[in-house]
Formats: C-alpha cells, structure tokens, sequence
C-alpha cells in the first residue's frame, strides 16, 4: 500500500498514529482479507485490536455476509457453547425454545472472537472441529450442521504460554495461528501519544461546548515517558478528564487551556512500586496485585532489618568484646516466657521456672559487672540522655532502659 491509500484506511477507520508497526499491521490485514486464512491478532489490552477484524471482513470477498464480534471472557462458561453453536429447546434450564448460535448466524461471514485465550478446554475442541471442518451440533442435539465462516482470534495473553500450562489447546494455537497480527503497545508508539491526546480531548471539547487544551513541552514530555499499562483506553480516559476539569482555565488571547508538567502530574497514575510488564507476557497467569504488593512491601522491609542490623555492627566494632557477649545474653533474656527465667523464691511467685536452671558459673557475675560499667559510663559520659548512650553502646534504647531497670540503675 502507498501512503496515500493507507491515510485513507486510517481516516475510515479513525486510526491514529504514523508507527512503523502500526502500518505493517494494517497492510498485512488488507493483503490478507481477500483469503479465507484464520487470523490471530496479538497485542495488550486496548491497543486497538478490535480494528483489524472489521478492515479484513471489509476487504474480504465476504464483506456483503454478516459480521459478528464476541467477547469470549465476558459470557459465562457455562453458556458459551450455547452462544457459539446455539441450542435445542429444553436442552437446559431455561431453553424454552431453539435458537441459533453465532457459527449459524455469521454462515457466509465473518465472526470475530475477541479474548480467544479464555475459552474453556471444553469449547475449544467444538471450536477446532468448526475451523477444520464446518461442523457443529447444537447443544442438547445430536444432529451435525455446517457452516462456512471465516474466523479471526484476538488474545491479549500469550497463548503458547497458557499451551505449556495445559489451558490452551496446542493444536487449536496453530489452526488459529496461520497469519499473525502483532498489534504494539502504545509505550512502544511514543511519537503518536500526543497525536492520540490532541484526538481525544478535541473530540471532547467539542461534543460538550468545552475549551481546546494544549501541553507544554514539559508536559508533553511527561505524558510521552509513561508507560501506559492501559494504552489507548488509558489515555482516551486521562485526556477526557484533563479537559473536563481544566478546559475552563482559558487564556485572554488563545482562548484555550495551557496544561503545564505540574498541572498534569495531577492526573497522571503514580505507580512507582508496580514492575512493567513485557507485551506477552501471561496475563492470566500474572500474579494479582495484592499479592504483588505484599511482596514488595516484604522485600521493603527485609532490606531495611538488613540495613538495620549493618549499621549496629558497624556500631559496634567500637565498644568492648565484653558488650557482645551480653547481647548474646540480651536473647536469652528476651526468651523468659518459654522457661529461661530465674528459679522462684518466695517473693517471685508467676514468675516462669526453668527445669533444667543451674547455678549461674562465676563468669556471669563478671559479665553483669561489666555491663552495668558499661552502662554507667556511657550514660556518664552523655549526661544521663539514654538514647545518646544507648547508640555508643550499639543497642536499642528499648534495650537500655531494660537493662538501667534491671541492674537498679535509677
């Protein structure tokens, strides 16, 4: 296709966007629709997928039959056999007369199932026999039927992936998979983000009366540099909303909005802790996103314990060998409530007795000689301010006071 002839199909089909492989897609759709090949379109969600199907149908030699579009994970599982090859009056609940399924309506046309990745096992064996053969049957019938359409898939899932994981049918991929379509992700278009922007809020603008809405360079700069999980949909919904709230905000002499970065950043997503994900990758198989950010918030943490836990070693290769062994001592003080405590006189009733207790070795007396010079110096030395003396010992200031309460320190 020449340039000319590829502007036209945009404008008919009100394609935004001058992308090197936003044009392959398009002329690989043309050059195809006059076969009966099996399509699969590719691409993230709200790329725009649903264009190519209506270009091949409408450049096809089946242009003049029926076109039907249907969303294969939006009708539930259990009725999607019905809504594909129809039914048989009483053949469920409900069935209270025959009716026609979408492989009958579309015979001599073209049908279109979008989400193809989330067919059930089931209904992709009825789908293989219809691509291979045109033949179907009704659900609660027995009698075979034919039908001649011509079928395109969409998935925003990779489907060899979901192949692996036993969740797609390998021989149904390769029937479905004769011609591909890769659609881009529009993170990957970046010279067409602010031609979508200028689309969306002028349309808008002029369908409710509103004021035009132009970006500064830093601004266009900010919108160009996002990543757009969402795509087009995501951007047709941030630019609608940008001149909603500020088309009001016109200037004297242009009489349109001037949007600046800061102004903007208002209504840009923040999605600083969410990982970028590769084009097809997985999705149903993608982790959700509570689950996602338990883990980063884990990771958050342990990294800080672990920053933690360095600063108090550095800290501590300044005070004597003789404080280490008492933090060694500090866990099992800390452990008292499972039987390491003290052995009970007459005075400390509740307290826990430790079974296997012997009498303290001589060197203990020592150790807690040592500890409260330590603490006595410290504090001495800073003036009695504890959270001063509890960081030149390296301990928590938690620590400390334990240890002043202990060793009557008061």
């Amino acid at each position: 296709m020449d340039s000319q002839e590829l502007q036209r199909l945009k404008n008919k089909y009100d394609i935004i966007g001058n992308d090197a492989a936003l044009n392959r897609a398009l002329e690989t759709a043309v050059a195809v629709a006059p076969t009966d090949l099996t399509v699969l379109i590719t691409g993230e969600s709200g790329v725009g997928k649903e264009n190519i199907p209506k270009i091949i149908h409408q450049n096809s030699l089946r242009k003049n039959g029926k076109y039907f579009a249907v969303n294969c994970g939006a009708i539930p599982e259990g009725t999607i056999d019905s809504e594909l090859f129809g039914h048989e009056k009483g053949s469920f609940t409900g069935a209270i007369e025959t009716r026609k399924g979408y492989f009958e309506e579309a015979n001599g046309g073209t049908l279109f199932l979008d989400e193809i990745g989330e067919l059930p096992l089931s209904s992709q064996a009825k789908l293989l026999r219809v691509l291979q053969s045109g033949e179907f049957i009704k659900v609660g019938s027995s009698k075979v039927e034919k039908t001649d359409v011509r079928v395109i898939a969409a998935t925003n899932v990779n489907l060899m992936y979901s192949v692996s994981k036993g969740k797609f049918r390998e021989d149904l991929y390769y029937r479905l998979n004769a011609i591909q379509i890769q659609m881009p992700a529009l993170r990957d278009r970046k010279e067409d983000i602010y031609l979508f922007f200028r689309k969306f809020s002028s349309d808008f603008s002029e369908r409710f009366g509103m004021g035009r809405v132009s970006l500064t360079n830093d601004a266009i700069d900010m919108l160009i540099n996002y990543r757009w999980p969402g795509n087009i949909r995501q951007l047709k919904n941030l630019a609608e909303t940008v001149t909603a709230l500020e088309s009001e905000k016109l200037t004297p002499t242009s009489g349109k909005c001037i949007i600046d970065a800061a102004t903007l950043s208002r209504y840009m997503p923040h999605e600083e802790v969410l990982l970028p994900v590769a084009a097809n990758e997985a999705r149903t198989e993608s982790m959700p996103d509570s689950d996602r950010q338990m883990i980063i918030k884990a990771i958050l943490d342990l990294k800080q314990e672990v920053d933690d836990l360095r600063a108090r070693i550095d800290s501590s290769h300044s005070a004597p060998n003789v404080l280490k062994a008492a933090d060694t001592r500090e866990e099992r003080e800390e452990a008292e409530w499972q039987g390491q405590g003290a052995p009970v006189s007459s005075g400390d009733i509740g307290k826990v007795v430790d079974i296997n207790y012997e009498e303290p070795p001589a060197q203990d007396l020592s150790l807690k000689k040592s500890r409260v010079d330590i603490i006595v110096k410290a504090l001495e030395k800073h003036n009695g301010n504890r959270k001063l003396a509890a960081e030149e010992m390296g301990i928590s200031e938690r620590t400390l006071y334990r240890w002043i309460e202990k060793y009557h320190l008061d």
